[in-house]
């Protein structure tokens, strides 16, 4: 098993890219406010579809942010995993569709 607060307290790349290129983390951060203004939805709501993108694009660094917010914005356990379900669905879907994307790319270059 992973060790999450580790893996988040050794955020190589962030810490890396802000050494490196400390405008693009200012970038970054104006963004991160920008979606994290008040809105509509609470902090808990953001938290959960945060984390479950950060499964569909598989960022370690991403899960460990999202997955601390979610539990401090008072997320439970079961809304997690109902989160994580439509990200399962949705990669499921997708991967559905591009089956035919492959068959169909296939086909056209196995044609003699």
């Amino acid at each position: 098993m992973a060790d999450w607060k580790e893996k988040l307290a050794k955020d190589v790349a962030r810490r890396a890219l802000s050494l490196g290129n400390p405008d693009i983390m200012k970038g970054m951060q104006a963004f991160k406010n920008g979606a994290r203004s008040k809105g509509a939805l609470e902090d808990k709501t953001r938290e959960l579809i945060a984390l479950a993108v950060a499964c569909t694009t598989r960022c370690e660094a991403c899960i460990a942010t999202h997955a601390k917010e979610a539990a401090a914005a008072g997320a439970t356990r079961e809304e997690l995993l109902e989160a994580i379900a439509m990200t399962v669905l949705l990669n499921a879907g997708a991967a559905t569709v591009y089956t035919s994307y492959a068959l169909e790319a296939f086909d056209q270059f196995a044609e003699k």
